[in-house]
């Protein structure tokens, strides 16, 4: 008995040492955890674009996309039922005059010839109401664009809603005037079938503003939306560059310098009043604007500042800084007995790189690049992209910090693209493009303030989660 009760605890003691044994070497074996690393957005390039030309009528327009890829591509360019042309080449500047009295030129584009896509439309009138350059960004379709700039009492000023999406779209317009936000009697409400168009004199929803904002929104669908401003009393006509969307601080880049009025308008959609600090920045520096560093805007509405003499006839940009988020636009007006009007308005950085597609030098026309690095030091290249022959080499362009920087473009035959990209440790640089031409009269001009070029789309994280299927 006592030998049977022996092997007994012998035969528990062996089978705890194998378990041990085991439990050891699946210890041993068992791979290591590894930490898995949180879902990142990826960087990936645009693969397909859609822009609008809002009135291509008797304009020159330029296309490009940027030099440098071979991968394969298109951009159809369609006015109406017609095809004007098929675009396969990227670096390779297309730029005709449209038909007088075309419907909005529609551009689609894929794969190379998508990312950095760029079209612009420039038209030149030496004499009449609408004398002087107006030249304007062709625009994606999105669901919110803000527009800054003079009112009907000052200018006639219309507005072009396209759909060029394949379902309808229904669009907003909240307009902001000096006295607050004003309501039209029709509620700024309108539907847009696909592929249709529609041009709204702004004079209809607000008969009596000097200055105004507008916002159009879209409830459902997307629409591009475009605005031409022609001045009372044969002042200039020029079209109002898309303002960067409302934010606490904004930077308005490209003011051209020389003589002639700037007025700053500053637009709130905010409930209560707001107090924003301007600072300018000019090739030699920041700029202390004695009696103008300050401007309250009302609730809901637009506040004027004259700079006329404050920038001191330089090229500059000024910074704005308030606790609610505002918009902005300047208005720029040239010197002579015709004098010609020019807008530019709030922009984002250049920092994916941007495209200006048509620009012109040589005889009585110059194009410039107003540069400006409001933080740290900026550096970028600038390539030109002629209509005829190869890319030019792309040459260096160092912006000093807090200063706004001039560069001349060089004389090209004919008309040109220009490519500007950051270098790598270069700080925020936000510009513009000026373009003017001496005519009978006085000077025309125009600017297109820097877009961040449709180079690159962030897609967000995929992960797999229960949640798609609970209810």
């Amino acid at each position: 008995m006592k030998s049977l009760i022996e092997n007994r605890f012998s035969l528990l003691v062996l089978v705890l040492v194998a378990l041990l044994a085991l439990y050891g070497v699946a210890s041993a074996t068992q791979p290591q955890a590894v930490a898995t690393p949180t879902p990142q957005a990826q960087k990936v390039p645009v693969a397909s674009v859609t822009t609008v030309c809002p009135s291509p009528g008797d304009t020159s327009v330029a296309v490009v996309a940027p030099p440098g890829s071979r991968a394969q591509g298109a951009a159809a360019l369609v006015t109406g039922d017609k095809t004007l042309a098929t675009l396969d080449t990227p670096g390779r500047l297309w730029h005709e005059k449209v038909p007088a009295s075309s419907p909005p030129l529609v551009i689609t584009a894929t794969g190379s010839m998508a990312a950095g896509l760029e079209v612009a439309q420039t038209r030149k009138e030496k004499s009449g109401r609408q004398r002087g350059l107006a030249g304007v960004r062709c625009t994606e379709p999105v669901a919110s664009t803000w527009l800054v700039g003079p009112g009907p009492a000052a200018a006639e000023v219309t507005l072009y809603l396209t759909n060029a999406d394949l379902a309808p779209a229904i669009a907003e317009i909240m307009v902001y005037s000096g006295e607050g936000p004003v309501v039209a009697d029709s509620g700024g409400v309108f539907t847009l079938k696909p592929g249709e168009n529609r041009s709204i004199k702004v004079g209809d929803l607000a008969p009596t503003a000097l200055v105004l904002a507008i916002q159009v929104r879209t409830s459902s669908g997307r629409v591009t939306a475009a605005a031409r401003a022609i001045m009372n009393g044969g002042r200039g006509v020029d079209w109002l560059p898309v303002s960067a969307a409302p934010a606490t601080r904004v930077v308005v880049p490209g003011i051209p310098g020389g003589g002639g009025k700037r007025e700053l308008l500053v637009a709130s959609d905010a409930e209560v009043d707001t107090l924003v600090e301007v600072r300018a920045l000019t090739p030699d520096g920041t700029y202390a604007l004695k009696g103008r560093e300050l401007v309250e805007v009302p609730a809901g509405s637009v506040a004027t500042l004259d700079l006329s003499t404050g920038i001191g006839g330089q090229p500059s940009a000024l910074v704005l800084t308030s606790e609610t988020p505002i918009v902005a636009g300047l208005v720029a007006t040239g010197t002579g007995a015709k004098a010609d009007v020019a807008f530019t308005a709030g922009a984002d950085p250049v920092d994916l790189g941007s495209v200006v597609a048509d620009n012109r030098t040589g005889g009585k026309v110059t194009s410039r690049l107003l540069l400006t690095a409001p933080d740290t030091a900026g550096k970028v290249s600038v390539q030109v992209v002629p209509r005829k022959g190869e890319p030019g080499e792309p040459f260096q362009v160092d912006i000093s910090a807090s200063r706004t920087k001039q560069v001349k473009l060089p004389k090209v035959d004919g008309a040109f693209a220009v490519v500007v990209q950051p270098m790598p440790g270069s700080g925020p640089v936000y510009g513009g493009r000026v373009m003017d031409e001496r005519l009978k009269g006085g000077l025309a001009l125009t600017v297109q303030p820097l877009a961040a070029a449709r180079m690159w789309a962030l897609i967000p994280p995929i992960a797999e989660s229960a949640a798609t299927v609970l209810p």
